[in-house]
């Protein structure tokens, strides 16, 4: 498993959502902490992405990609996402 930042998600959250998502600041639903996106710790595998904050090391985002071409993103740890507006 490989640690990266949030800035090795920039492509496949740009692929998914149609924006780049690393760039929103994000807050932490288990300990509070805000942050962007790109800070938070990226632990990547062949079965798929974990993101972790880097306050309390809690799941903020989940990413899998399954076999036949479906993509599974969960966000069980954020309380809150920033989307900005062109």
């Amino acid at each position: 498993m490989s640690l990266l930042d949030g800035n090795a998600l920039a492509g496949r959250l740009d692929d998914l959502l149609g924006w780049d998502a690393t760039a929103s600041l994000v807050r932490c639903r288990h300990c509070g902490v805000p942050g962007l996106l790109a800070t938070a710790a990226v632990y990547a595998s062949d079965m798929g992405v974990v993101v972790r904050c880097r306050s309390c090391e809690a799941v903020l985002v989940t990413l899998v990609d399954a076999p036949d071409g479906r993509t599974w993103l969960g966000m069980p740890g954020l309380s809150a996402l920033e989307i900005r507006r062109a």
